[in-house]
């Protein structure tokens, strides 16, 4: 499993106009991509940080969104953003849902 970090800082006052933006634009396009598996979105109320993580299967299937879609959901977040957002990726090495689950059961 890969997961995909994106930080950016968002524009004063436009916090429920990106969370519009996740909702409606960005969530649709991730379910529509083979491999995408789930996301967390983080918001900072302090610095008005977004961080949203999403959960690939391969890191083929994380790499063929940044190809495909990636630049429309820029293009999205172009007026509630400052900068360009910083991308790194990840390997996940023990799944956090995996961990609880087993500490339950």
């Amino acid at each position: 499993m890969f997961a995909r970090h994106v930080s950016m800082r968002l524009r004063a006052d436009s916090v429920i106009e990106f969370a519009r933006v996740i909702e409606a634009e960005v969530i649709p396009l991730l379910r529509e991509q083979e491999g995408f598996l789930d996301q967390v979105i983080l918001l900072s109320q302090e610095s008005a940080e977004a961080i949203v993580i999403t959960f690939w299967d391969r890191k083929e299937s994380e790499e063929a969104f940044n190809r495909t879609r990636s630049p429309r959901v820029s293009r999205s977040l172009l007026e509630v953003i400052e900068g360009s957002p910083k991308i790194d990726i990840f390997e996940v090495i023990v799944p956090a849902l995996h961990s609880a689950a087993a500490e339950k059961g």
